[in-house]
């Protein structure tokens, strides 16, 4: 399976997200990176986050960033 540039993208924009606290929400300036912007506009119509520009998680994208960020951390542990 091939990961597509737009995924790898979005999961590195759902690995921003601190999910310690409900209150870090992300602002995607409109001077960031073309793909950056287009990622959390992907993000935003697949309903993971509330703004088109950043904003919150929603509870779907909470649990999308969780799995996000544990295979992160998983995979970087492997490399070790």
């Amino acid at each position: 399976m091939h990961l597509s540039t737009d995924f790898l993208e979005e999961m590195e924009l759902l690995n921003l997200f601190d999910l310690d606290s409900s209150l870090g929400g992300l602002k995607i300036h409109h001077q960031a990176a073309p793909a950056r912007i287009a990622s959390a506009q992907r993000l935003f119509e697949k309903q993971l986050i509330t703004l088109a520009d950043g904003g919150y998680l929603t509870p779907l994208g909470i649990e999308a960033a969780e799995h996000a960020q544990a295979l992160v951390t998983i995979l970087q542990a492997r490399t070790k």
